[in-house]
């Protein structure tokens, strides 16, 4: 029968094992469950950090939506009311 899982073996210092076990006991999972989901918060993480633009990458964006807006009508500050913003929400 073919397996679908893969195994991994891991070390760690005793007393971090300690508490990955003390945590798993009192959350009512396995350890491969603990570790599955600490996997997937990783790839959460490092995923959004990898989707951040550069500085560069930004000033590079702004640059172009300020394209063109010397064309845009100029618009008085007075029209931006706080009220404005909400006048749905009365």
């Amino acid at each position: 029968m073919h397996r679908t899982t893969r195994q991994f073996t891991i070390s760690l210092p005793p007393d971090l094992a300690e508490q990955v076990s003390a945590t798993a006991k009192a959350e009512s999972r396995t350890i491969s469950e603990l570790f599955r989901e600490a996997y997937r918060v990783y790839r959460a993480r490092h995923t959004q950090s990898a989707s951040r633009l550069s500085s560069n990458q930004f000033q590079s964006m702004l640059s172009a939506l300020a394209e063109g807006s010397e064309r845009l009508p100029a618009v008085p500050s007075e029209a931006f009311t706080r009220e404005s913003f909400y006048e749905d929400r009365t």
